[in-house]
């Protein structure tokens, strides 16, 4: 008997809350869609692992992992978009608006990021410390530093590689970890250290996923930054040195974690969920960068 992941059926309720017999139907199964079967969950998972580690129960901090991977879900919807990266696929089959149409992919973004919120806000009658979460969570969203500021610097004339990853992906991660710390009452400021240096280690592996992976394994286009010019920080570094980085990334989370109940085992779920996640050297066949013509060229 397969045994139900407790964040799914968390996941599956916090949807139904959101939809309702007012809620067009094909909005719902376009929503459904977005964030159903998902992927590793990596930044709800988190999120429960913080507040697991610091000490506490799991069930209060349900909503809030529940509202981050809803906001993740929507950044997904909307990075597939055409006017963005305009992907086919995602998660391995087809992404919301290759589905559903534009349009209503669009909505289906807007409907997640709503959705967050209302899910974070009915929580806090049963946890009152979660009112701050809902501040943490609309920064890690928002136009100054969030998902919103990240997406956008693709359309400055120009952006480092770093304030804009840090905005794309670690602005959620930091938000994960500090809202996770939130729940169990501890220092949010450190867990936010932890935050940060994982959206690195993450971002880091994504730019290299998106050079040497493959759709199969990463279910989506790759290569998808050199076609659109994107910052890449492993087009900026090289291998060699992006997965220097993203090794030192990891380990500079881990010996950031703060002394609390759990430490120990928090440390060892995040080692064994990066290197689950992450691609390895040794993966890599070829230099796809290795022919390629200087940027200045």
């Amino acid at each position: 008997m397969t045994r139900t992941d407790p964040l799914e059926t968390a996941l599956e309720r916090g949807f139904a809350q959101i939809i309702g017999p007012r809620t067009p139907p094909r909005l719902v199964a376009a929503m459904h869609h977005a964030l159903f079967p998902g992927g590793a969950r990596f930044r709800p998972r988190l999120l429960l692992a913080v507040a697991g580690a610091a000490g506490a129960p799991s069930a209060d901090a349900e909503a809030a992992a529940v509202a981050v991977e809803l906001v993740h879900c929507a950044s997904l919807v909307h990075d597939d978009l055409p006017c963005f990266d305009n992907a086919s696929i995602r998660r391995g089959r087809m992404s919301v608006h290759a589905k559903f149409g534009e349009s209503l992919a669009v909505l289906v973004g807007d409907g997640l990021i709503v959705a967050a919120f209302d899910v974070l806000a009915r929580a806090t009658v049963a946890c009152p410390t979660l009112a701050s979460a809902i501040g943490l969570l609309a920064a890690a969203v928002g136009a100054n530093g969030g998902l919103v500021a990240g997406q956008a610097w693709e359309d400055e004339p120009s952006a480092d590689v770093y304030r804009y990853h840090q905005a794309k992906t670690g602005a959620l991660f930091e938000a994960a970890t500090s809202i996770g710390a939130v729940v169990a009452g501890a220092e949010v400021t450190e867990w936010r250290a932890v935050g940060t240096a994982l959206g690195e280690a993450y971002q880091l592996a994504d730019d290299l996923g998106d050079l040497v992976g493959t759709p199969t394994d990463l279910g989506k286009p790759v290569g998808q930054d050199l076609i659109h010019a994107r910052p890449n920080a492993a087009i900026e570094l090289g291998l060699e040195r992006a997965f220097a980085r993203l090794e030192s990334a990891v380990t500079r989370a881990a010996d950031l974690v703060p002394a609390c109940p759990g430490d120990e085992g928090f440390r060892d779920w995040l080692l064994s969920s990066c290197a689950r996640v992450f691609p390895t050297r040794a993966q890599v066949r070829q230099d796809p960068l290795r022919d390629r013509a200087p940027l200045s060229a």
